[in-house]
């Protein structure tokens, strides 16, 4: 009887098995070692897709970004909703691999599915009317902001010990230790009210730019 033969050795494999590595165990988790006993081949063989393990979380960095939805673009609405829906759809995505953002922070570079990204969101501001400095600068504003909500939760930071909480020395803080139970809903309604205000901002801006054309 024939042995049965091992999934041949892909890209797709490789990645995914590392992104399931950062997911669990973080960046630091990442070698071409461990990676080479998770899938069960050996080491060199990973070298005829990747050089690097930098290569490799590139990849996974750029696995994640291509989870963002990018329809909003292109399907009707207006700018301001599309950007709020946008930031929706990547902030959902990196809150689920919340390790791979330090990759993704450092910028696209030559990631295709972050470069799609970028183009879709600078090329709908522009075609909205937007002057493409001013795109440039919102496309980074909002990475920015996206990005910061995804590095930590601010309720989360918080510990459930009331003791650590001395009215004397902290007289507003008398409900502090309840935040780390509350950490999903507080970090999804701070999201939601900093992207508003976000918004609301460049709403205010637009309307100067639409009056001076």
């Amino acid at each position: 009887m024939a042995r049965p033969r091992k999934p041949l050795l892909s890209t797709d494999r490789i990645v995914d098995a590392a992104r399931e590595l950062v997911d669990t165990e973080g960046l630091a988790a990442v070698s071409t070692r461990r990676l080479a006993g998770e899938l069960g081949v050996s080491g060199p063989s990973l070298y005829n897709h990747f050089r690097t393990k930098d290569e490799i979380l590139e990849a996974v960095a750029d696995s994640v970004s291509a989870q963002v939805d990018l329809s909003m673009f292109d399907d009707g609405r207006n700018w301001r909703t599309a950007l709020h829906d946008w930031a929706v759809s990547y902030r959902a995505a990196l809150r689920d691999h919340p390790n791979i953002v330090p990759v993704l922070a450092r910028g696209p570079g030559r990631r295709p599915a972050a470069l799609r990204l970028a183009d879709a969101v600078y090329g709908a501001m522009v075609e909205a009317g937007w002057p493409p400095p001013q795109a440039t600068s919102i496309g980074a504003l909002m990475r920015y902001f996206i990005m910061g909500s995804a590095l930590g939760s601010f309720a989360g930071g918080f510990v459930d010990d009331e003791s650590a909480y001395d009215p004397a020395d902290y007289p507003h803080l008398g409900q502090a230790h309840l935040l780390s139970e509350l950490q999903e809903k507080i970090d999804e309604r701070a999201f939601e009210t900093g992207l508003t205000a976000l918004l609301d901002g460049l709403e205010r801006q637009y309307e100067q730019v639409a009056g001076a054309v």
